[in-house]
């Protein structure tokens, strides 16, 4: 074994390939032959602009809550690699991804891995072993060619299509729903969980003979003050609903999306285990509210228009009582103009926090001056993320709120400065 420690493999894993993002399965499946990864349970494959984690989380949930032994991968973690291969809820140890990790080295010989490959094949790896009763993956970027599209899914699902990575999926939805139509299969079902997908993403899934399941087709839900209704069908094509069921911390759209791919999983769920599961379902940075030194924080990745807009009304739906304010951070190759004129309403006071050592960070003065462009000129700039955080609560009371948001890098750095 190379590595005895996890933080040295993940610092090695980093050196190994020329490009942090290079899709493309041959050298990835080239490495999955060696390791023989062929995963003999049902499998479910979650694409999609926004909304992917928390199709996860709650598939993971209601699976769980039914028994099953879940085998989950996402990416990319917020506090620690663990969160991204988690079985039965729980994150798999430190020696048995260093094993995994290990294995994957061996078996790829003079192969160059990529960061996210080589934690992909461990993820595989790890569930092929325990013998998962179920596995569950997040696509990562795309899905044509992500890496996780090397598995033949039992069932597809795509939650949303909206613009974002344009470097490497294209600046349209129609480009970029034939990227995220990668992950169907002949034969298998498709769940579209968009209200108005693509063309591009209807015409690949019958081009290649799979079986689409769409919103306000095949399935549908609506909202009332005690319990929301889902209406759907069953894999032998017989109509289902459930009445009341409880709210859950994800977003309508998907949970829906995640009743319908449940009935075509070809696993046994009742309804408790579906209630269960909304019940009891978290997804960490998502609408995420806490309280820190005596004060509402909302911890939220959002980070492109359409999720931005989510959070938009997520705010609106549950105002605070005082003022609110916002720690602002972003990628540099994101709408952040678009971005800003969306949640500008929303808050008081942006502080604007480096994200240091981060080369795709949008630099805090470059944030200033497009906020400035569009009216904005209360705000403030800091040397250091924990001195951003500390003064943004220094101005706000019991009552008030401050808003978290720009990017998974800045909820973590977020969760790392409050938890110490």
């Amino acid at each position: 074994m190379r590595y005895t420690q996890l933080n040295d493999w993940l610092r090695w894993m980093e050196t190994q390939h020329p490009r942090n993002i290079d899709l493309g399965l041959e050298r990835i499946a080239l490495v999955a032959k060696q390791l023989d990864i062929a995963l003999d349970m049902p499998v479910v494959t979650v694409a999609g602009t926004n909304g992917k984690g928390s199709c996860v989380a709650l598939l993971s949930a209601i699976l769980g809550a039914q028994g099953y032994r879940v085998g989950a991968y996402t990416s990319p973690h917020l506090h620690q690699y663990h969160e991204r291969i988690a079985i039965g809820g729980n994150y798999v140890d430190d020696a048995s991804l260093c094993r995994a990790f290990a294995a994957v080295d061996d078996a790829r010989g003079e192969t160059s891995l990529t960061y996210f490959e080589f934690g992909t094949l461990a993820a595989l790896l790890i569930f092929k072993q325990d013998a998962v009763d179920v596995a569950v993956l997040e696509v990562g970027l795309g899905g044509r060619l992500d890496a996780v599209n090397i598995i033949d899914a039992d069932v597809a699902i795509v939650s949303s299509i909206a613009i974002d990575h344009e470097a490497w999926l294209g600046n349209d939805r129609e480009v970029i729903g034939r990227e995220k139509a990668g992950i169907f299969r002949p034969n298998r079902p498709a769940i579209i969980g968009d209200l108005n997908p693509p063309k591009s993403l209807l015409d690949y899934a019958v081009q290649i003979g799979a079986v689409p399941v769409c919103r306000e087709k095949q399935f549908q839900f609506s909202e009332a003050e005690l319990g929301w209704q889902w209406r759907g069908q069953a894999i032998s094509g017989e109509r289902l609903s459930y009445e009341n069921l409880p709210y859950p911390a994800v977003l309508i759209d998907n949970a829906a999306t995640v009743l319908q791919a449940v009935q075509y999983i070809n696993l046994p769920v009742s309804e408790s285990a579906i209630r269960q599961g909304l019940t009891s379902v978290s997804v960490a940075g998502r609408c995420q509210h806490i309280q820190y030194r005596g004060i509402e924080v909302v911890l939220d990745v959002a980070h492109n228009p359409a999720s931005v807009y989510a959070l938009r009304d997520h705010l609106s739906a549950v105002p605070a009582v005082g003022v609110t304010d916002c720690v602002f951070a972003v990628m540099a190759d994101k709408a952040v103009a678009e971005i800003i004129s969306i949640v500008k309403p929303c808050f008081g006071h942006w502080s604007l926090p480096p994200l240091l050592g981060n080369e795709r960070a949008a630099q805090p003065d470059a944030v200033q001056a497009l906020l400035l462009a569009q009216g904005i000129s209360n705000t403030s700039l800091a040397v250091s993320f924990p001195e951003s955080l500390n003064k943004a609560m220094s101005r706000l009371s019991a009552g008030d709120r401050l808003v978290v948001f720009g990017s998974f890098f800045t909820v973590a750095a977020a969760m790392t400065e409050i938890a110490d």
